[in-house]
């Protein structure tokens, strides 16, 4: 069974992180992926397994919230630069990128559930 809160709480930790994450680009993603899963999996609790899930959640979340946050902006910045049709190859684009980072994120946040639920 999910623990619901558990990812609440480890996505709002992704978004925290995520935004300080940008001073490091690639490293401080990375850690705050695994932070944030840490979080989900230690609340979760119940073994690697349940942890490594409410972490992957976790990530997953923060990367498709990242994902639609950004997809207006990139139809709006290709949609000045190409017309319409580049405001549309932006917005996908965006979303295609997004659809990567949120594997990206879930994946170490996975990892990072795992561990945390070591501590739980």
């Amino acid at each position: 069974m999910t623990d619901w809160r558990a990812v609440l709480w480890g996505f709002v930790a992704g978004i925290v992180l995520g935004l300080f994450a940008f001073a490091i680009p690639v490293v401080g993603h990375v850690g705050a992926g695994l932070i944030a899963g840490g979080v989900a999996g230690y609340l979760a609790g119940g073994g690697l397994g349940s942890g490594a899930w409410h972490g992957l959640l976790a990530g997953a979340l923060d990367g498709i919230a990242l994902a639609l946050l950004f997809a207006p902006v990139g139809a709006v910045l290709g949609g000045l630069g190409g017309g319409p049709v580049g405001g549309l190859v932006g917005g996908f684009g965006v979303v295609a990128i997004g659809v990567v980072i949120a594997l990206v994120f879930a994946v170490d946040s996975a990892i990072g559930g795992a561990v945390g639920a070591l501590f739980s």
